[in-house]
């Protein structure tokens, strides 16, 4: 067991997720990644490098509950109780309501909302007794209003946002720091760039100013927590 502290980050892609943990590993976290591939997280671990025992990864389904209580048990015998539970997965299904079929409306949903309720159902408990801790939500646009065709992004972000203000009323009393963050437009991530190659960089949301913003989060003081934000691109019409 390691005696740094330990930041879980649900969603350990190669956009944000990489700059979350990279953020967090210069500030000393040992990092418990989670992702459903493997070779994801083998990519993602790749690029950071040299973290050593600081780092394990942890390829699990977020909307499978008997999978995320046991990476939870396995994060704490490997690195100790977190500290800090980032849950940046989802998924979506572009389409009219006809077009989803059930089985892909509650995908969605158990990634984008349920996953989110079971990691913090197993971590939080740990975090109230400590007296401290930070749980950081990877929201959406979608999370305010839901727009043709993406029902299945707007429901688990609407969902997101709602466990978000019920956690931070019960939790925050105990320690421990909710925080929702919109992510008001598209990321700068390889998979937009393969798909649009020329798109121009300020238009974007940079994952590491991302990433800075969340660890201001956890750094906040209690007599000022931030409950939700909002992150855009400057020229990004809201």
């Amino acid at each position: 067991m390691s005696t740094w502290p330990t930041a879980v980050i649900v969603g350990a892609g190669p956009g944000l997720g990489l700059a979350l943990a990279r953020r967090f590993a210069r500030e000393g976290f040992a990092l418990a990644l989670v992702a459903r591939h493997q070779q994801t997280l083998a990519s993602v671990a790749a690029a950071l490098g040299g973290l050593g025992p600081r780092l394990r990864t942890y390829a699990a389904d977020a909307g499978d509950a008997a999978a995320v209580a046991g990476v939870c048990a396995a994060v704490a015998r490997d690195l100790g109780e977190p500290s800090v539970l980032i849950y940046n997965a989802g998924s979506y299904r572009p389409g009219g309501i006809a077009d989803v079929t059930p089985e892909e409306f509650e995908a969605a949903w158990k990634t984008g909302c349920l996953g989110a309720f079971l990691f913090a159902r197993a971590l939080l408990p740990a975090m109230a007794d400590a007296g401290r801790g930070s749980v950081l939500l990877t929201g959406a646009t979608a999370a305010w209003r839901g727009g043709r065709g993406f029902a299945t992004l707007a429901v688990p972000k609407f969902g997101l946002r709602a466990l978000a203000q019920s956690m931070a009323r019960e939790y925050g009393p105990q320690g421990v720091h909710v925080a929702h963050v919109v992510i008001d437009g598209q990321i700068d991530t390889p998979r937009l760039r393969e798909r649009e190659p020329d798109r121009p960089a300020h238009t974007l949301l940079a994952p590491d100013a991302i990433a800075e913003t969340y660890w201001q989060l956890h750094c906040q003081d209690p007599s000022a927590w931030t409950l939700e934000l909002d992150l855009r691109p400057a020229v990004e019409r809201f």
